[in-house]
């Protein structure tokens, strides 16, 4: 995965989480997913299809999870009500959206977002290759942006079916 591939997200977590959230978002240096690391307990995850190809997922711990859903929504939502799910899956779609404007000079299409809550999940790996965590914490609390996407082209460079 190339870093112009990965750098769009942090640019859009920290514009959409200042912005919507009023919380400004520090991001950590990216690092390779190992197989065995369970993402958080809410993860909202979205497609990419076009000249991209593969997936990219916001994943909180519960606590950040429902702060982030309060500081959106203005109100206490339980994990359990539907608008929970909708919030979080919201914010990965504007998160992704933001991101796909700036993979420059590609056609890139997202998906509507999947929503999974459990503890300690784990994101299957893309036969793409690995996922590229990136660490972030704010005023909220701490989650991932956790992206694993390729160009179509170079996939077909390389043999890889997408």
């Amino acid at each position: 995965m190339r870093a112009e591939h990965v750098n769009p997200f942090v640019t859009a977590v920290q514009l959409v989480f200042e912005t919507m959230l009023d919380s400004p978002v520090a991001v950590a240096r990216p690092k390779l997913k190992s197989a065995s690391t369970p993402s958080y307990d809410v993860t909202g995850i979205i497609s990419l299809g076009g000249d991209v190809v593969g997936s990219a997922a916001l994943s909180f711990p519960m606590e950040t999870a429902s702060a982030a859903v309060k500081a959106f929504t203005g109100n206490e939502v339980a994990p359990d009500d539907a608008m929970f799910a909708d919030a979080i899956g919201e914010l990965a779609n504007m998160v992704t959206g933001n991101a796909k404007k700036d993979l420059h000079n590609l056609s890139v299409n997202i998906s509507v977002p999947t929503v999974v809550i459990g503890r300690n999940h784990h994101l299957a790996s893309h036969q793409l290759g690995p996922w590229v965590v990136l660490e972030c914490g704010c005023g909220l609390g701490a989650f991932n942006i956790e992206v694993c996407v390729a160009e179509v082209a170079a996939l077909a460079a390389t043999g890889v079916k997408r």
